[in-house]
């Protein structure tokens, strides 16, 4: 997930106007993947090789069997092979992998018929299980690993009769890009990952975020543990690890992704989940929302008036809540006027909504902080 996206769910912002134009019109430029971009630079260098002369751009044939023209931006032949660069574009998804330089430098070995493809400087490397990857391999996921020696055996057919190919993928600045991934949560280390299931980057898709939250589960229960804690994002996960200490693959941010998450824990087979983060969104969970982003919900003022209502508050500070600007605000509010139980209540409520969803099958437990770190309300009480 790219860190633009992260603090896209943690925010009860909306798309800039242009982009949310742009998205509803259709109008937003997709890009292409580090799967993608490793495979036209590993293309392109193998034609360097065969025929010694640079190319341009060269065409990549995507899982589905569609293919791109990809832009090579530069080529250089040595003594031992060849080493290309493509520049990774992302389209208009704010992708922290956005201009990178994604390299792929290629040579003969004396192995005949055999393709080896590995990580070089900047491409992360596996650590924890869970994510599908061997532990001590490079993060180069199945389906980039495919097009890569795919692309090798449709350039060099006649060469592997009587020789192998070596294929190093890097990516110059990886190592710095990593740290604003979720790859050192995941434990993989030193580097990104060269993904991509379809090729293609959607912009602003939901997919690459759900993908994460699968992976992220998958290593909490690779690494033999059944409680997560699922958060809104960057803030409340800082905030649930210096409050629970619970181990590092223990957090998987769920953004937006609320019903979704537990469910997919559900799935895994998981003991508890607890929910984390903010009053904005743990109210729409609580009305039942099950993605909170605020395109498609919004904070309802009427039903933190009602909550406050079941807590005993005057009708006074129940219209004050009901006028209030943003959830933000709501929680002022009820602190300076000392409203017993009122995020304990919307705690509660949270809980009894994600363990309907479930129906009752994994233990929830929901936290709510103010925006120091505080916890204001949660449920069930330790």
């Amino acid at each position: 997930m790219s860190d633009d996206l992260e603090k896209l769910a943690e925010s009860e912002q909306q798309l800039p106007p242009e982009i949310e134009e742009k998205r509803r019109k259709g109008l937003l430029r997709t890009g292409y993947t580090t799967g993608t971009c490793a495979t036209a630079a590993t293309k392109a260098a193998l034609i360097v090789m065969v025929n010694r002369n640079p190319v341009n751009e060269v065409i990549v044939t995507l899982p589905k069997g569609n293919t791109v023209k990809i832009k090579i931006e530069r080529c250089n032949i040595n003594s031992d092979g060849a080493e290309c660069v493509v520049i990774k574009d992302a389209g208009d998804d704010p992708d922290v992998t956005h201009g990178a330089e994604i390299v792929s430098s290629v040579k003969w070995t004396d192995s005949i018929g055999t393709i080896e493809v590995d990580g070089g400087k900047g491409v992360g490397k596996v650590t924890k299980p869970g994510i599908g990857l061997d532990i001590g391999k490079p993060a180069i996921n199945p389906t980039p690993m495919k097009m890569i020696i795919d692309a090798v055996r449709e350039i060099a057919t006649e060469q592997l009769k009587t020789k192998g190919v070596k294929v190093i993928i890097s990516v110059p600045k990886g190592e710095e890009l990593a740290k604003l991934t979720d790859n050192p949560r995941l434990g993989i280390v030193g580097g990104i990952s060269i993904l991509g299931t379809s090729g293609i980057v959607i912009p602003y898709s939901t997919g690459s975020f759900t993908a994460s939250i699968r992976q992220g589960l998958d290593v909490a229960k690779a690494m033999g543990q059944d409680t997560v804690v699922l958060t809104t994002g960057g803030r409340s996960e800082d905030f649930s690890k210096e409050l629970l200490k619970l181990p590092e693959h223990c957090y998987v941010q769920m953004g937006d992704f609320a019903a979704y998450s537990v469910r997919q824990a559900l799935i895994k087979r998981m003991r508890k989940v607890i929910i984390a983060g903010f009053i904005g969104k743990l109210s729409k969970i609580a009305m039942g929302v099950k993605q909170t982003h605020v395109r498609g919900s919004h904070v309802d003022m009427e039903f933190l008036a009602s909550a406050a209502r079941e807590c005993g508050a005057s009708n006074e500070l129940i219209e004050q809540i009901k006028k209030a600007n943003t959830a933000r605000h709501v929680s002022e509010i009820v602190m300076s006027n000392k409203l017993e139980g009122y995020f304990d209540l919307l705690c509660r409520k949270t809980h009894t909504m994600l363990a309907d969803h479930t129906k009752g099958q994994i233990d929830v437990e929901c936290i709510m902080f103010d925006f120091d770190g505080k916890v204001l309300g949660r449920f069930p009480k330790n």
